[in-house]
């Protein structure tokens, strides 16, 4: 995106709605000017009237004067920053509300090709970029430029001659912005992606932690953390440094100008063109000037960090989903909830070589259940997830009841099926609004139901809170079995007509596993049930099976078919009767 293009848009979708307030601190920022020019000014009748004419009729008004116009800078300049505090802090949410909005919607496979830790990155470590951008640096470039105009003035007034000679150090302070603004926006964006390695980092350090102890690797890791704050703390030193810059510069042009001030001011009283007050009163005003100047020379850097963060945020929040409605799409009805995939071809690739299904050909019967066996990588879970279009297929169809789940709508299809899965995914939160997550009004009468069907209450009601548990991030909490029946509960909660079962008995023992086949015969009871089975006990109670391999179908029927037409088949039921 163009420069112009993100002022445009930050302007109509985050600042315009906040416009009367920016408008409030542009009055106070008047204000702010008004009242530092009134102190330089001040100073010329002070040291005329006071120290070379020694008239007292003014000895109380001017200091009193002083006073009021120093209180008055004061308060204004409090009013302006605070209106613009509340105004970044609202642009802030706003950013951050569009961004978690798109990634909540986002296509699966968006989400997938960059790690959670980078998004993260992008919601603090741009934002506030982009905040300042919005709220600081709007406000420097009202106030200090209104300020610096009305100081101008004042020096023009004393004397036009220096002050047209003290105008030489704004252009000179410019171009030094420029050149260093170029470099902010550089490492600022060089900055932001160590900020996000360290967040990924981090996010994988607290999710592997207890393989971290096992392995003794905490050195290892001390290391590696240290590296990547390393690197982070090079950055931010960088663009610090470069801030800094400018500090050096400002102040040897000041120096410069003020000797030449001095030198010329000195010819000119010599001349009789020059009278001390307006000296003093211009020499005021010039080191009052030397604030507003400086910030607006660093203003270009602030702007080129915000320039950096936002085009990387707005194509976030801009993000178009691949999979979404076609304009004609409609409500999908379900009737056998009968799933047909016709030739099917799919890829996570755009290379058409590296395909994972190889045009396949499937029927699931409605209300009966149907496994799918075969290697692991042989396309078994991709099956399941095109089913709810978690992602879309390169080629063929795939159609419930003779609808095309690709002619109807995303959430009537999803509104009907329900996911189990190996990795079972829990909110840290209740064990009760983990169950109800799946219909958030369910009544806690439901929520028991669900819960003694998929045996959840034999160990929550063993527990001091019970359902008001709560569970810790993705319940850590629990066991792998308890959790697992939690997923079941949840599942039974939305009553779906298709149930979709990624090895969801895995993480269960024996004794639980024979509970929680009951409880999923009732959760599949005359439902389209689709089961990814490594388990037995699962294969058996299947109507039919699929035996996939390589993104192939290379066999199907009933168990007893299979194990004399499937030379594959029959060799993973005797790998499970071994186990």
């Amino acid at each position: 995106m163009k420069k112009t293009e993100i002022y445009r848009r930050l302007y109509k979708d985050y600042s315009r709605k906040y416009l009367d307030k920016i408008i409030l601190s542009a009055f106070f920022s008047i204000i702010v000017a008004g009242s530092t020019s009134a102190i330089a000014w001040l100073l010329d009748p002070a040291i005329k009237k006071l120290f070379i004419e020694k008239d007292q009729s003014l000895i109380f008004l001017i200091p009193f004067m002083i006073i009021i116009a120093f209180s008055l800078k004061g308060l204004s300049l409090y009013l302006a920053k605070a209106t613009m505090i509340g105004v970044g802090e609202e642009v802030k949410k706003k950013l951050q509300s569009d961004m978690t909005k798109s990634l909540i919607k986002a296509d699966t496979q968006m989400i997938d090709k960059k790690h959670s830790g980078s998004f993260i990155s992008n919601l603090t470590y741009d934002v506030t970029h982009i905040t300042n951008l919005l709220s600081h640096a709007l406000l420097t470039l009202f106030k200090d430029s209104v300020t610096l105009v009305g100081l101008l003035f004042v020096m023009f007034t004393q004397n036009w001659k220096l002050a047209l000679i003290s105008l030489i150090m704004i252009p000179l302070a410019a171009i030094s912005a420029k050149t260093l603004g170029k470099r902010v926006g550089k490492v600022t964006t060089q900055a932001q992606e160590k900020s996000g390695f360290l967040t990924t980092y981090l996010v994988e350090l607290f999710k592997n932690h207890k393989l971290i102890k096992i392995f003794q690797k905490e050195s290892y890791e001390n290391l590696r953390a240290d590296r990547y704050l390393e690197q982070l703390k090079d950055k931010n030193k960088k663009i610090a440094i470069v801030f800094i810059r400018m500090s050096p510069i400002m102040e040897t042009l000041t120096g410069i100008m003020i000797a030449i001030l001095i030198f010329y001011s000195g010819k000119l009283m010599m001349q009789n063109e020059l009278e001390i007050n307006n000296f003093f009163s211009f020499l005021a005003a010039m080191m009052l000037a030397y604030q507003p100047v400086r910030s607006l020379s660093t203003l270009n850097m602030v702007l080129n960090q915000g320039l950096s963060a936002a085009s990387r945020i707005l194509p976030i929040i801009d993000n178009e989903n691949k999979i979404k409605d076609i304009e004609e799409a409609k409500n999908l009805i379900f009737k056998n909830a009968e799933i047909n995939f016709k030739n099917v071809k799919f890829s996570y690739s755009s290379n058409s070589e590296d395909k994972v299904l190889n045009g396949i050909n499937l029927k699931f019967l409605g209300g009966q259940m149907t496994s799918l066996v075969g290697h692991s990588g042989a396309g078994k879970s991709t099956i399941l997830n095109l089913i709810p279009r978690f992602y879309d297929i390169s080629d063929g169809d795939i159609t419930i009841d003779d609808q095309s789940i690709y002619k109807t709508k995303i959430e009537s299809l999803r509104n009907n099926i329900s996911l189990v899965s190996q990795e079972t995914t829990l909110f840290d939160d209740t064990i009760k609004n983990n169950i109800k997550y799946a219909n958030v009004d369910a009544t806690d009468e439901e929520i028991l139901k669900v819960a003694k069907l998929s045996y959840c209450d034999e160990f929550i009601n063993l527990l001091p809170k019970k359902y008001d548990t709560i569970i810790g991030e993705n319940g850590i909490r629990l066991s792998g079995g308890e959790k697992q029946r939690i997923s079941i509960a949840r599942a039974m909660m939305k009553k779906s007509s298709i149930i979709l079962l990624d090895e969801a008995t895995s993480s269960l023992d024996s004794e639980i596993e024979s509970k929680i086949q009951e409880a999923l015969s009732i959760l599949t009871k005359n439902r389209t049930t689709i089961v990814i089975a490594h388990r037995l006990s699962t294969i058996l109670n299947s109507n039919n099976i699929f035996v996939i391999d390589s993104g192939n179908v290379v066999a199907s029927g009933n168990h007893d078919e299979l194990l004399q037409n499937s030379k594959l088949y029959k060799n993973f039921y005797e790998k499970q009767l071994q186990k």
